[in-house]
């Protein structure tokens, strides 16, 4: 018999209730108009620092000495000083893009986000394109693939051994990728259903601190956010060796007609023989939708669709003799049948909420549809002379869920504390 996997979470504690005379705002990309999260924000001139939340919005509680105004930064847009007059109408404070210069580092204390999210910039400049390849950005965090490109990566954080996300939970959206009791193994995460092109940012932390985060957080944990709109239509092709091919398509389905809204679809497809001397005929496809509109000033609505369906001919393992008495080549196979195919569908819906005292009230829904069937010789003939020893993992799942928090931040003092109380039903 199996039962929901039901989750409690309670943090640090505050008082929860209104706190007068705070100093807030809300930040905005000039170009979307859509809500920038993690946001550096300075209070001038006394270096108060706070971030923006899931909605844009920051706030202070006011020193007793006074203050002109807040210095807001973020990777990827123009540095802006907001006087304190210009908060008091509580207009969004707009950031313009601008061109990366890396030309200095600057290193501070007291920081309000220690461990800085991997934004679309570190991504860009990587040319990545495959997600999975996003966590090999994350410091101490190394990947392998094998058997075929099909599968979940390996994944090794700090020198632990996190198989195929046994031990380090992984994230979309909100949307778990790992996958309870797996039938290649607890905890399998994959998450090639993304496409990199459509990631925003990528939020990360180590070591098993983070209830909210479930029981696969042993190491830590490593959370995929899509992009909430586009900037621009794209369509991008790639060739390489060994028949290698990729094409990747993004296009705005709302334009500028809402200004609140936005709509966006990509789609991807990819092919490969690989190196191998059996060739791998290795295919994927992806399709991506992502709507995002503000409701009001204080209610933003997210949903977002997309399905994944991969085939391939896995390279497997090999017996070093067999290469040494000439039986097959170093990229050879004594089995050519190993492999797998693979899919999975998602929905996915999120609603966040901010109170007139500045609380913000969380709540999603999400669906997912998944079938996994792999082939795999890992002896051979040895116990079936005439056979061979092929085994097969499969599964087909369905999986839904419901996620809420309430976060609230108070003060005792001049000490910012936040209570942060959630639920999770799986």
């Amino acid at each position: 018999m199996r039962f929901p996997l039901i989750c409690l979470c309670l943090f640090s504690v505050s008082i929860a209730t209104a706190q007068p005379n705070l100093l807030s705002g809300k930040v905005i990309d000039a170009q979307t108009n859509q809500p920038l999260e993690g946001v550096s924000v300075l209070l001038q001139p006394v270096r108060i620092p706070a971030m923006t939340n899931v909605q844009g919005r920051f706030q202070f509680k006011p020193p007793a000495t006074a203050v002109t105004g807040v210095t807001i930064s973020a990777i990827g847009y123009e540095t802006r000083f907001i006087p304190m007059q210009n908060l008091a109408n509580n207009k969004p404070v707009s950031l313009n893009a601008r061109a990366i210069e890396l030309n200095s580092v600057t290193v501070a204390s007291h920081t309000e986000d220690p461990f800085k999210p991997i934004g679309k910039m570190d991504i860009a400049l990587r040319g990545i394109t495959n997600s999975q390849e996003v966590l090999r950005i994350v410091p101490g965090l190394f990947i392998g693939q094998h058997q075929g490109g099909g599968k979940a990566e390996q994944i090794f954080l700090r020198g632990f051994d996190c198989d195929h996300g046994t031990d380090i939970s992984l994230n979309v959206d909100g949307l778990p990728i790992n996958m309870v009791s797996h039938a290649h193994g607890q905890g399998f995460a994959d998450s090639h259903f993304i496409i990199p092109e459509t990631i925003g940012d990528t939020r990360f932390k180590k070591g098993p601190y983070y209830a909210e985060k479930g029981d696969f957080c042993t190491t830590g944990y490593v959370d995929f956010h899509t992009k909430d709109a586009l900037t621009s239509n794209m369509v991008k092709t790639e060739a390489g060796m060994f028949n290698t091919y990729r094409v990747v398509a993004l296009a705005n389905l709302l334009g500028d007609r809402i200004k609140k809204s936005s709509w966006y679809a990509a789609t991807e497809y990819r092919y490969s023989d690989g190196y191998f001397d059996n060739p791998q005929h290795f295919n994927r496809f992806n399709l991506f939708t992502k709507y995002t509109s503000q409701l009001s000033d204080n209610t933003t609505l997210s949903f977002s669709a997309g399905t994944l369906y991969s085939k391939w001919n896995a390279s497997g393992q090999i017996p070093d003799r067999a290469v040494l008495e000439g039986i097959i080549g170093w990229f050879g196979a004594l089995d050519p049948l190993e492999g797998g195919v693979t899919s999975r569908t998602n929905l996915n819906a999120q609603l966040s909420h901010t109170l007139p005292n500045g609380d913000l009230i969380k709540q999603q829904l999400y669906y997912t549809y998944y079938t996994f069937d792999l082939h795999t010789n890992f002896t051979f003939f040895l116990v079936d002379t005439v056979n061979g020893d092929e085994i097969r993992q499969k599964e087909s799942r369905n999986l839904a869920g419901y996620k809420g928090s309430y976060e609230h931040i108070g003060y005792i003092g001049n000490s910012r504390l936040t209570t942060d109380a959630g639920i999770m039903i799986r």
